[in-house]
């Protein structure tokens, strides 16, 4: 009888010698033990010592917690690469706080230099990980699986049997039944050595490769990265140019050449709206037909851009990001000619569409005196007014379902021409004036489509057509290295999902002759304390005892079955083994 025993008490001295075959079951480097005789370490010394800190695995787990805990004030503190106008806000509002975020860069967390440096000693740090294991790895592959220990008996999986069989026919059945199984198995001496589960080392590699390519990946990405947002009306059209953008950011290392040529044309805006309901006025439906062409001279195609759904054009992503409507108004002068006429963006303030912006009227108009002047006008709009019983100008839903826009005119100058860039949904009125109603008071009324309101003086009218037109926003993206980031964060994935489930095993079958019988001796050595090993050596040696049966003990079984010689798994606490862990640290 015999049976298979899984132990789990350890021995010291020199029964622990298990040499080779306990060996390398990972590439992780193995410490040097401490010396109560440490000679002084020198320049050389703390050198090689602080890289061989650096390189360590611990390190570089602890140099990506900083890295993450370091995003965090990018997230939460306005950044100067995203909303300059937010860091102005927040600087005029916190006078103690903000010199000291200047100070710690934490305005620009991401290109500070405390971030560069945590960022590029973790891609030094992962390097100095991977290249010495991975040239560890390679060699382990092309070497052999080393022999057995002197004492199968003594490993945590173990299992024995005597059989009239020849050594030889035990060996030669043992050796192609674990090539069968995938094992890498070689004959050395009087024993079979086999090893499996080098996908478990080549996951842990691939992992972190994968993390030095997303490093790669994020930090070209950022350095010429490109980012800007656009408005167009309907019927109104945009060239891929730097000219053309309403803002604009990019990385350090991003030229003008690399703007992906292109252009579109948007031919209409559809929005549809929740009626009823909870939801009611929230969108159903956004999306935008677009005709583009590619390069100079590129053929033109139709698109549908949606939320989340951009127009992909080489490197560049059009991605559909807000929406708004533009009035068209018509401005003549006293004499009835027109001077401005034209759709006129305005931006929304809330879910329901209330919107607000400027009319400039910069050139052509003259007043009653005949003298240049320019026009402006205070606009505020809403899709569906809520009647002057509601005494507000906020909109009630969405659509166009009972759309008002209410007018304040002023006149002078707009300092248009000083030199300074101006918004065009703002109104620089410090050298403008008002006109004034019947009453004294600023000029303003409510127009509905087709009405118009006329200035005093014979200085003019505005009207507000009946054409109303939509807007788009766009954000027209090109980030490099986006699909090499995916593809190694995917990577990545796969290699800790290989790292955390496969085990790197080993198994050995010994057949010698003793008294006129085969001694089979089969034994199991894992990475870590696992049921796996003496599982599957269960199952192996269950295999191997069919071809090679064993000694009838006179029991009343048959002893051609694994269960008549008491093959079994069991926890022996008796003998003295050598568990997983300890085994691979001699």
């Amino acid at each position: 009888m015999s049976d298979t025993t899984t132990d789990k008490t350890t021995t010291t001295g020199d029964d622990q010698d298990l040499g080779a075959a306990g060996s390398q079951l990972s590439t992780a480097p193995v410490e040097d033990a401490p010396s109560s005789h440490l000679p002084a370490l020198g320049v050389v010394g703390w050198a090689r010592w602080f890289w061989r800190q650096l390189t360590s695995m611990r390190v570089a787990l602890l140099l990506l917690l900083l890295l993450s805990l370091a995003a965090i004030p990018g997230s939460l503190i306005p950044q100067t690469g995203i909303n300059e106008a937010q860091v102005a806000d927040f600087r005029e509002r916190h006078d103690v706080l903000a010199p000291v975020y200047d100070k710690l860069g934490l305005f620009h967390v991401y290109s500070s230099v405390w971030f560069s440096a945590i960022y590029i000693l973790l891609f030094v740090s992962l390097i100095g990980c991977i290249v010495p294991r991975t040239w560890q790895f390679v060699g382990q592959l092309r070497g052999r699986p080393p022999g057995a220990p002197r004492r199968l008996t003594r490993l945590p999986a173990h299992t024995t049997w005597r059989t009239p069989a020849d050594p030889e026919e035990v060996r030669e059945a043992a050796l192609a039944l674990l090539k069968k199984r995938r094992f890498r198995a070689h004959a050395v001496g009087d024993a079979v050595a086999a090893e499996k589960g080098y996908l478990r080392e080549l996951g842990n590699l691939a992992f972190h490769l994968a993390l030095i390519v997303m490093l790669i990946a994020f930090a070209w990405g950022q350095l010429f990265k490109s980012e800007g947002n656009k408005i167009v009306v309907e019927g109104d059209g945009f060239s891929n140019t730097l000219t053309q953008y309403d803002d604009f950011k990019s990385g350090n290392l991003f030229t003008n050449d690399d703007l992906e040529p292109f252009s579109f044309d948007v031919k209409e805006f559809t929005g549809t709206y929740e009626r009823t309901g909870p939801n009611r006025g929230t969108p159903r439906t956004y999306e935008t037909e677009v005709t583009y062409t590619e390069g100079a001279d590129g053929e033109e195609k139709s698109a549908l851009i949606k939320v989340n759904k951009p127009l992909e054009i080489g490197d560049a992503k059009v991605y559909l990001v807000s929406h708004g409507y533009a009035p068209v108004v018509t401005v003549r002068d006293g004499k009835g000619e027109i001077v401005y006429q034209d759709a006129v963006p305005l931006l929304p303030l809330d879910n329901n569409v209330t919107s607000n912006g400027v009319v400039k009227v910069l050139d052509g108009y003259r007043n009653p005196q005949g003298k240049k002047e320019q026009l402006g006008f205070q606009a505020f709009f809403v899709p569906t007014f809520g009647g002057s019983a509601s005494g507000t100008m906020l909109s009630q839903f969405p659509a166009l379902d009972y759309p008002v826009l209410a007018l304040n005119a002023y006149h002078g100058d707009l300092k248009a021409d000083a030199g300074i860039p101006q918004s065009v949904y703002q109104m620089d009125k410090t050298k403008m004036k008002e006109f004034k109603d019947a009453d004294g008071e600023l000029l303003k009324k409510l127009l509905t489509p087709g009405e118009t309101m006329t200035l005093p003086g014979g200085a003019g009218s505005i009207t507000f057509e009946k054409d109303i037109k939509e807007w788009a926003g766009f954000q027209v993206v090109q980030e490099p290295g986006g699909g090499w980031a995916l593809g190694g964060a995917l990577a990545a994935i796969g290699g800790l999902a290989a790292s955390l489930f496969v085990q790197r095993r080993r198994v050995w079958v010994r057949a010698v002759r003793d008294d006129g019988v085969t001694v089979v001796e089969m034994a199991g050595l894992g990475r870590s304390e696992s049921a796996k090993v003496p599982e599957e050596l269960g199952d192996l040696a269950g295999i191997l005892y069919e071809r090679a049966p064993g000694v009838p003990d006179g029991t009343p079984e048959d002893p051609g079955t694994p269960e008549a010689s008491g093959i079994t798994t069991s926890t022996d606490t008796d003998s003295q083994a050598v568990p997983a862990e300890g085994a691979e640290q001699q």
